[in-house]
């Protein structure tokens, strides 16, 4: 039975067949129930939707208010290049009508408003909310909500800046069964919320910890001192940035150049997604949230950071650390 005691129908039964061979009726049908909420439609989260969509997600909510402008075609492909249709409409609107044609049984809607505004109660019609293109304080806001609830429900963000790209899980206190061999063992793992994972002092972190990730946390700090919008530093403000990166590193004891010049340089010359990134940070966000959803597999756990430029993709995982200090 499924998590509200309901049987697949045979429709769902015949379109989801394959991957119900993949992962099981019982996975299939948590993910049929499942509600998701998203806020920012830039190409990684476009990639994301269309992921979960096809496979099969109960609901799926957007919320981005932004009106559509012709920047958003480089990585968003649910919009069309025709100013005809797009002229007026907001992304979310757009991306609602394109998600409904890839698979008509999952619920698709729209939602309008400031995401750090909606109360606690507002969050809790969800079990999984993921975040893109929002400030350090909505996400902390937001994670926050999704904490107070009595409810379990997964939080995730995800920034996409060139060729980099960052997911940050919050799933709390997560259970689920692993298989080894011809047993099964249940698993139990604590997550630290998003402010708690990011302020573990940069010292007390390992030293091959992932550049990327010290890089995402300036260019973070950078616009909310700046009041900037996610996304809207460019070249001129490295000087700041680099600064910035300066003070932050001499209040952690290590050097400046712990945080590579160049790499800070790329993430603020090139603030538009690289969409061969969107598809692989969308896909792996995808498979993340169908195994909390499903309780099938390892999950995630905090971060993952990948740059296309050595093609490496790494888990970080913040909270052993969070858990000393």
């Amino acid at each position: 039975m499924g998590v509200d005691g309901e049987e697949l129908t045979a429709q769902e039964t015949a379109l989801y067949d394959r991957q119900i061979r993949v992962w099981g009726a019982d996975a299939q049908r948590r993910l049929s129930k499942a509600h998701v909420l998203v806020y920012g439609m830039k190409g990684t989260v476009v990639e994301f939707c269309k992921n979960i969509v096809l496979a099969g997600v109960g609901s799926l909510t957007l919320i981005d208010d932004r009106v559509a402008t012709e920047e958003a075609f480089s990585s968003n492909f649910l919009i069309t290049p025709d100013e005809n249709v797009y002229g007026g409409k907001t992304l979310a609107q757009l991306c609602c009508d394109s998600l409904k044609d890839f698979n008509p049984m999952v619920r698709v809607s729209v939602e309008k408003g400031d995401l750090s505004t909606f109360d606690v109660k507002f969050f809790a019609k969800f079990d999984v909310v993921v975040v893109s293109c929002c400030s350090l304080l909505a996400k902390k806001l937001v994670n926050e909500k999704c904490r107070m609830l009595s409810k379990h429900v997964a939080f995730y963000t995800v920034d996409c800046r060139d060729s980099c790209g960052e997911i940050f899980v919050d799933l709390q206190h997560y259970k689920y069964s692993k298989k080894k061999l011809d047993e099964t063992f249940e698993c139990n793992l604590q997550y630290p919320s998003f402010e708690e994972a990011i302020s573990v002092p940069w010292r007390a972190l390992h030293r091959r910890m992932s550049k990327l990730y010290f890089a995402m946390r300036v260019i973070e700090k950078y616009e909310e001192a700046e009041g900037r919008r996610v996304g809207e530093v460019s070249i001129a403000d490295l000087p700041g940035v680099l600064k910035l990166n300066k003070e932050l590193c001499t209040s952690n004891s290590l050097s400046e150049s712990h945080v590579p010049a160049d790499l800070l340089e790329r993430l603020v010359t090139n603030t538009t997604e690289f969409p061969p990134v969107c598809a692989i940070i969308g896909g792996i966000l995808g498979q993340e949230v169908i195994k909390a959803i499903s309780g099938k597999g390892d999950p995630l756990k905090n971060f993952f950071l990948f740059d296309a430029f050595d093609g490496k993709g790494v888990i970080e995982d913040i909270s052993e650390y969070n858990a000393g200090r």
